[in-house]
């Protein structure tokens, strides 16, 4: 371990277990934050597992092999007996086998195993969420510091909470067994950062941790990337919202059921940046509520694509019942769009008296205030200037990572006092 200068450069290791650009904001977290830590003329390296993270090129990426098993281009497919004959595999596929997700667990112990002859090397190594016995392991060698982006127990809670039968019921709560781990893990941290103070206080309560132990570092926008584009007209009661379809966290079906009702008396045109899941719950919805023809499920799409449907879009929705932080409000704010967001979880802070804030589930909210802004065009442009601006003075990496800095030094500090 080197002598401590609070000035020096640091050497850091991020972990990420699950790191594509697409997956809960974690990979967008682990790219722009090696990015900014780079750019202050800190050392990164990047330790993750399948899939490859999004990187900027000169941050080394050590890409740990895994089964990969949710790889939708050949899901749950079998594994080799070459491959079984380990027992990390091994786990992974019986985990993945009896409903489970143990990607976080064994992700932790290919990280131990990879870093715990190279913990020289680091003077810190951060954890993105995976929070797993491993990490516990290599925090016994060197200093280590986790970012928890919000408390699971919410996503488990609600997915238990929509499934429609017992036996579903059971399954949700099989899936989010890891969750068990997470919270021992957490507890032995003396340092963990979160992005909001809402998250702070929920996962304080959930995981029975210390507030003391706990830095809020708001992540950034990337403004590089989402921006207005002045040359592309809005289109006029057209709406935008980000979502994963099927996720009852997202709230996709309240805002279905505001756009059923506006659609009765006016001309209304969703696009929803995801996919959609054939004859599943939202496709259903979208029958019953006799709106197919008013709703437009993009796919999967490159960032090009993404930022010129902000441009085209008049209006960016929000419904989620929680966020941690709330990416979605952040870059709609980024294009110069009118948000209107609920009140779960962290959105509040992200979006501030910048946009309308709604309560969560609840379609009558957001249809009032959806109306507010088709009558009001004006106030449209002024929310969507106060957003841009908001971002801009408020949510960047450049600051995200001065302040992630600090977090670092101060665990430094605190692990090599007696």
């Amino acid at each position: 371990m080197r002598p401590l200068d609070n000035t020096a450069p640091l050497s850091i290791c991020l972990l990420s277990y699950r790191s594509h650009p697409y997956c809960g904001g974690q990979g967008v977290y682990v790219n722009h934050l090696s990015k900014a830590l780079k750019a202050l003329g800190h050392q990164v390296e990047v330790v993750s597992g399948p899939p490859a993270p999004q990187l900027d090129e000169k941050i080394n990426l050590f890409q740990l092999s895994g089964l990969d098993l949710y790889n939708p281009a050949d899901p749950f497919r079998m594994p080799s007996l070459k491959e079984l004959s380990d027992p990390v595999n091994l786990m992974e596929w019986l985990g993945v086998s009896t409903m489970g997700f143990p990607e976080p667990f064994t992700f932790g112990i290919r990280a131990y195993r990879f870093l715990k002859k190279r913990t020289s090397q680091y003077d810190i190594v951060h954890d993105n969420q995976s929070i797993s016995y491993g990490i516990r392991s290599i925090n016994r060698f060197v200093p280590t510091i986790a970012t928890i982006h919000h408390p699971i127990t919410v996503d488990r809670d609600l997915a238990v909470k929509a499934a429609s039968s017992f036996w579903g019921k059971i399954k949700q709560l099989r899936w989010y067994s890891f969750i068990g781990m997470q919270k021992r893990v957490a507890r032995t941290l003396s340092h963990i950062i979160t992005v909001s103070k809402s998250s702070m206080h929920d996962i304080g309560r959930e995981f029975n941790i210390p507030k003391q132990r706990f830095k809020v570092i708001p992540n950034g926008i990337d403004t590089d990337l989402f921006h207005p584009i002045p040359e592309i007209k809005r289109e006029k009661n057209r709406i935008i919202v980000t979502s994963s379809a099927e996720t009852p966290l997202k709230g996709l079906h309240y805002l279905l059921e505001a756009v059923a009702e506006i659609s009765t008396t006016r001309k209304i045109k969703l696009v929803v940046v995801g996919t959609l899941r054939k004859n599943g719950d939202i496709e259903r919805r979208l029958t019953k509520l006799g709106i197919k023809e008013s709703v437009t499920f993009t796919g999967r799409i490159e960032n090009d694509a993404f930022v010129r449907n902000y441009a085209k879009a008049f209006l960016a929705i929000v419904p989620s019942v929680y966020e941690g932080f709330g990416f979605p409000a952040g870059e709609a704010m980024a294009c110069g769009l009118p948000v209107i967001s609920t009140t779960g979880g962290a959105l509040p802070e992200v979006v501030g008296n910048a946009g309308i804030l709604v309560p969560p589930a609840n379609p009558r909210a957001l249809v009032k205030s959806i109306l507010t802004l088709m009558d009001h065009p004006e106030q449209a442009i002024q929310m969507g200037s106060a957003g841009f601006n908001r971002v801009r003075d408020r949510f960047t990496w450049k600051r995200a990572a001065e302040m992630t800095v600090e977090a670092y030094r101060e665990a430094i500090r605190d692990y090599r006092r007696p």
